[in-house]
């Protein structure tokens, strides 16, 4: 998992299109239409275009007046076949694509009667990956300093087996504290027996944490 490259610094937020999800609703929306999204005739702060070779509606979720969340939606519905096999290649597309980790399978097999699934006994069909941010040296330093600091080289050198497990969960479980803060994550969306893809791209270091109750 050390090889995986994950910045250190809580300012690497989650990106879309390589903007960060972070700063003001106005500025996000400034810097898609940058990217050629256009405002919706029917909501100015809703954007139009196309993502990923899809025709999609792009919303700017904020939280406290910071954005936290970009969600884009499949702006034409499909039928429940043609659905699965988008939700596959998405989920292919993004194991394939480095600047992700992921931790299982979500694909969906081909014996599955997602309709059914759906319908009768509510089930959900989603993915969730984790982007990953450039900098390995920050990341693989930062271990090593708050793993190995009470220890001196010596007994570095003649750790136990059981002590090496122990750092390596240590090490895991400090990447994962910070890819769970950069999690992209897609489902299936149904109304009225027609089906689109629902994605998420998420910075969690401004999802509200219960700090307004």
């Amino acid at each position: 998992m050390l090889s995986i490259s994950v910045c250190a610094q809580q300012k690497d937020v989650t990106r879309f299109l390589g903007i960060p999800i972070d700063g003001s609703k106005s500025e996000m929306i400034r810097k898609l239409k940058a990217k050629g999204f256009e405002s919706s005739p029917y909501d100015k702060e809703v954007l139009t275009g196309e993502f990923n070779g899809t025709s999609v509606n792009v919303h700017v979720v904020t939280n406290n007046n910071k954005v936290c969340r970009i969600f884009v939606a499949d702006a034409v519905p499909r039928s429940v076949g043609d659905i699965v096999v988008r939700f596959n290649n998405l989920c292919r597309q993004f194991e394939n694509n480095g600047k992700y980790a992921y931790f299982e399978d979500f694909t969906i097999s081909d014996d599955e009667d997602v309709r059914y699934e759906m319908t009768v006994n509510n089930k959900r069909y989603e993915a969730i990956y984790y982007q990953v941010p450039s900098d390995t040296a920050a990341l693989i330093n930062e271990i090593r300093t708050s793993v190995m600091k009470n220890y001196t080289e010596e007994q570095i050198s003649e750790f136990t087996d059981e002590q090496k497990n122990e750092i390596q969960e240590k090490c895991f479980e400090l990447l994962s504290e910070k890819l769970i803060k950069r999690p992209v994550w897609f489902r299936i969306g149904e109304s009225y027996g027609e089906y689109s893809i629902l994605m998420y791209y998420d910075n969690e270091y401004n999802r509200a944490n219960g700090e307004d109750l």
